[in-house]
């Protein structure tokens, strides 16, 4: 076998293992949602973010078969990753309100349909949660207005849950 041939074998290789594993991932996460009752919606998001470590995690391993140079792929990925940080600080806010998503997303008993009192020193807000997104929690109020509150500001204020 020519060099060549090999360098294409194991690009295979790596396909279909990645296929494999996102495979038992997806039923994984299935036997878990019905387990825990997790709503489906936060069960995709997971599913979309394994998915773009795996497929990420098997272009860097094809490239470095096929001879990309690690100082190369090392200086395009600390350079992406600068350009992005600089983004993120520029808008810091937003930075935060993913953090918090994620935050609230494993360890906050928050779920679509719950009903919450966010309470403040002088105004409680208090509505029907009808989305949680990676930036906002949106409430319906009783007087069927929509807020939305950042998620940062859900993690900093103290919340009561009917």
């Amino acid at each position: 076998m020519s060099t060549s041939e090999i360098k294409l074998l194991q690009t295979i290789v790596i396909i279909v293992l990645v296929i494999i594993v996102r495979l038992l991932t997806n039923k994984s996460l299935k036997k878990i949602q019905d387990k825990f009752s997790f709503q489906k919606v936060r069960i995709l998001i997971i599913k979309k973010v394994l998915s773009i470590i795996f497929y990420l995690s098997s272009i860097i391993l094809i490239s470095f078969i096929w001879g990309v140079n690690e100082k190369q792929l090392l200086v395009y990925v600390s350079s992406f990753l600068t350009i992005l940080g600089i983004a993120f600080f520029a808008q810091w806010s937003i930075l935060s309100n993913i953090t918090a998503s994620l935050i609230l997303y494993f360890n906050y008993p928050v779920k679509i349909g719950d009903h919450m009192t966010i309470m403040e020193k002088d105004y409680d807000t208090s509505g029907k949660i009808t989305d949680i997104g990676a930036f906002f929690i949106t409430l319906k109020t009783q007087n069927e207005e929509y807020i939305t509150i950042p998620n940062s500001v859900i993690l900093q204020k103290m919340i009561r849950f009917k």
